[in-house]
């Protein structure tokens, strides 16, 4: 083979491998070309949008709560959260160190977000005024600011305990924002922002026509007489060293709770602050031995059913009276006595002897009537049923000591109802705390008013036993503290001894109480006062009565209930004080 011909073989061997090496690059590259587009052209679709959208959420504000005046109680504020995307943060570590300086956190933690391969972080949602226009003014290139909204409390610790508190979403943790989250929560959308090569954004969605505002609440609670009760539980428990109170300002005819106090108090708008265990609504959810307070329903019973009537007499041992086993005591020593001055000096022994002639079937009845062991069905979360076991377990001395107020819990919230059913005339009427929602602009939506849950004793039978209670106030009587000049005052003390750990009563440990209404004639409220192992002294005469009567007298001055001793001008509200 000539040389000239063998060159001309070599280089036509040398195109046909470089044409087949090209020929199947080719070929391959339309295989792929058809695979994605055929294929995966959804999925590069939804790639390739997602280098020039970005989906984000808008939140509406949450609802305002308001008091029975419109008074705001709790509402939400415009503030600035503050957001990272790390692909566009140039130095990291330095970045951190600025923001860590300005904000107060955490410069590793934070360093490492920023180097993350997240297109987005959270540096620190719901910033102050301060530390948001602290970080503008650093101007770092990456650093984002974000409106949202934050639950706020103007009057701090005021009926802290009743509003509860939301997360850092908005979502109610406690209380009435819990409840009726539904209601309140703002709406949500979602929409998209087009942004341009360097990630500026240019266009985005409209949005029209959507209501973002949470629903309002308008609560049956009156801030006065909020501040009014939970001022006279903070003098009590401070002065009296004990663990904690609890007071409820009732209108018997409604059932409407007018206030609803606890103390230690706490501030919602800095819950990390305070104890878990004072965040609770205690008078809706801890059950407690009510003591003395008790007497009142078990001789509800005696007169209701006719075995007895106030003027029946009893002996009552002098102060001990042996049940089987047992022995039960008074304060003081008594010889025969009638059922009124049974209540009226507060007698154990003369409670478990007319509640005997009674009988325990029609005592649980009564008690299970006026509802106890049952929940009330307020608008609360966590509400207890307390503790009324039936009457056929109840042994002899069971049945004695349940009549005056031991081997029975129940919640503050119904011990105060029950009572209000003897201030309105035998009807027990369903508490309730929340009286409308309302929309935006203020258009009612829901409401909700006084409802009858049954009558639970005669008016005859009501109106003895206020005249019976009316006498534990005068003269001689346990409830003699809480006598307010110019009103007709009906109460009953209690004190109950506490239950230990291992189920037995704790030495030196009392649960002081007072439960009463005024005025008699026409009762406007009922109040209890509750207050958790006092020191010093333990007795309700003296550490719960004069706590209901200061509470009385500025409630009663504020809803211009005149005293019958004086006449003439009306009195002088407590409104300027209670801004103070």
């Amino acid at each position: 083979m000539k040389p000239i011909e063998k060159k001309h073989k070599h280089i036509r061997l040398r195109v046909i491998i470089v044409g087949s090496i090209f020929s199947l690059f080719f070929t391959a590259i339309c295989a792929k070309a058809v695979y994605l587009q055929v294929f995966r052209g959804s999925w590069l679709s939804e790639k390739a949008a997602n280098q020039y959208e970005v989906s984000c959420r808008a939140y509406g504000k949450r609802g305002t709560i308001y008091d029975t005046n419109l008074k705001e109680l709790a509402i939400s504020i415009d503030v600035t959260s503050i957001a990272a995307h790390p692909p566009k943060i140039k130095n990291a570590r330095a970045t951190a160190k600025s923001l860590s300086r300005v904000l107060k956190i955490n410069r590793k933690s934070l360093a490492r977000k920023l180097a993350s391969n997240k297109s987005f972080v959270w540096i620190k949602r719901k910033a102050t005024p301060k530390e948001a226009e602290a970080v503008k003014n650093l101007n770092i290139t990456g650093v984002d600011f974000i409106p949202e909204h934050k639950r706020f409390y103007p009057n701090k610790t005021l009926a802290a305990q009743v509003l509860g508190f939301t997360d850092i979403d908005d979502h109610g943790l406690e209380g009435i924002e819990f409840y009726y989250n539904e209601y309140l929560q703002g709406s949500t959308s979602d929409y998209t922002i087009l942004k341009d090569a360097l990630g500026r954004g240019f266009d985005a969605e409209k949005i029209t026509g959507l209501n973002y505002k949470g629903n309002n609440l308008v609560l049956t609670i009156d801030s006065v007489i909020e501040y009014i009760t939970e001022k006279a539980l903070e003098e009590a428990v401070k002065k009296f060293s004990a663990k904690s109170g609890m007071a409820i300002v009732m209108a018997p005819k409604t059932g409407a709770i007018l206030a609803l106090a606890h103390y230690p108090f706490f501030n919602p708008n800095a819950i990390n602050n305070f104890s878990q265990k004072i965040w609770r609504n205690r008078i809706i959810t801890d059950p407690f031995e009510p003591g003395s307070t008790m007497k009142i329903f078990a001789a509800a019973s005696a007169i209701e059913t006719g075995n007895c009537s106030p003027s029946s007499i009893f002996y009552c041992e002098n102060g001990a009276y042996k049940v089987g086993k047992h022995v039960i005591h008074d304060t003081h020593e008594h010889g025969w006595l009638s059922l009124q001055h049974i209540i009226k000096y507060s007698s154990n022994i003369g409670t478990v002897k007319f509640s005997a002639i009674t009988g325990p079937k029609s005592l649980y009845k009564t008690l299970r009537d006026f509802g106890f062991g049952a929940k009330t069905e307020i608008d609360c979360p966590g509400e207890t049923a307390g503790i009324l076991a039936p009457y056929k377990r109840w042994t002899k001395i069971d049945a004695g000591t349940i009549s005056f107020g031991q081997g029975i819990s129940v919640s503050a919230l119904q011990l105060i109802s029950a009572t209000s059913a003897i201030a309105n005339k035998g009807v027990l009427m369903k508490p309730y705390i929340v009286q409308a929602i309302t929309d935006q602009n203020g258009q009612l939506i829901k409401s909700f008013g006084p409802r009858k849950v049954k009558r639970v004793i005669s008016e005859k039978t009501a109106r003895t036993l206020a005249m019976i209670m009316k006498t534990v106030i005068t003269e001689g009587g346990t409830g003699v503290n809480a006598a307010l000049e110019g009103y007709s005052v009906c109460g009953k003390t209690g004190t109950a001894q506490k239950i230990g750990e291992q189920g037995k009563y704790a030495q030196g440990k009392y649960v002081s109480s007072f439960i009463g209404f005024l005025p008699e004639k026409m009762p406007k409220a009922v109040i209890l006062v509750v207050i958790d192992e006092p020191e010093k002294q333990h007795y309700g005469s003296i550490v719960a009565a004069p706590v209901f009567k200061k509470i009385a007298r500025k409630t009663l001055n504020y809803m211009n209930i005149r005293p019958k001793s004086k006449t003439g001008k009306l009195i002088v509200s407590l409104k300027s004080e209670t801004r103070g």
